[in-house]
């Protein structure tokens, strides 16, 4: 498939949220692995806002721990914020002669993981803006401008899916619906460890495990996580999976 084709397919992808069975959470988590795949980005997350001053990382669900502590950073500074304040693309370079005194701890832990740089771009429809789409690079280049604008065309596209998803219009309805997505985020977090120590597993794979039973009956990502909490469930990785990362995965 030629690189034209798989943007294609993705907005495509993107677009195909009028179905009774959508799962807002799988939907965010392939959106970071497209971007992975198009974009000259090492790892993408998708922050949404609830309320609207606040960011949650909802995507990836599986982050290894020196990605989460970055995540977990960009919740109050650095670009994924002012993406979202702003409604307009915001960078920071990882080096040390590039930090921003405005956001240190989020350089310091951009630098702490092995990242050169981050950019973000705003999740927003008009005047609406749910979130950010953060890109974080190991590279030495910044983003070029067209893979500048296609991070903002996905992000774009995702917008209009997730607020057509339900029929949503008002914003009330949005916050409503945004704080559904990260009540379930934080199920499946607890799901994926409950699975994980259970199978004794990397809390990837639990994950992998998780999504792969999800789709494969096509029920909601978390459905199956309330059922592994439960102890009615106990899913197992497709075969041809990922293969666990290193010792530091989560």
């Amino acid at each position: 498939m030629s690189r034209q084709q798989h943007i294609a397919r993705t907005f495509v992808e993107l677009a195909d949220t009028l179905v009774e069975d959508f799962d807002v959470i799988d939907f965010l988590q392939q959106m970071t692995v497209r971007c992975q795949e198009l974009l000259d980005v090492t790892d993408a997350a998708v922050f949404l806002a609830h309320p609207p001053a606040r960011l949650y990382s909802t995507a990836p669900c599986d982050p290894r721990p020196a990605l989460r502590d970055v995540l977990e950073a960009a919740r109050v500074e650095g670009p994924a914020l002012q993406a979202h304040r702003t409604g307009k693309p915001a960078t920071t370079d990882g080096s040390p002669a590039g930090a921003d005194a405005r956001c240190p701890e989020f350089d310091r832990q951009l630098r702490a993981a092995g990242y050169t740089r981050a950019t973000a771009v705003p999740l927003r429809l008009r005047k609406d803006c749910l979130g950010s789409l953060l890109l974080l690079h190991t590279g030495a280049e910044p983003l070029c401008a067209d893979d500048l604008a296609l991070a903002q065309a996905l992000a774009d596209a995702a917008t209009i899916g997730l607020l057509q998803a339900h029929g949503v219009h008002e914003q009330h309805t949005v916050n409503e619906q945004l704080h559904t997505v990260l009540h379930s985020r934080i199920v499946i977090e607890q799901a994926k460890g409950i699975l994980a120590a259970r199978r004794d597993i990397p809390l990837n794979r639990a994950f992998e495990a998780m999504r792969h039973h999800a789709r494969h009956h096509r029920v909601l990502l978390s459905k199956v996580a309330r059922d592994v909490i439960d102890d009615s469930l106990t899913p197992t990785a497709p075969t041809a999976g990922p293969l666990a990362r290193p010792a530091d995965t989560a």
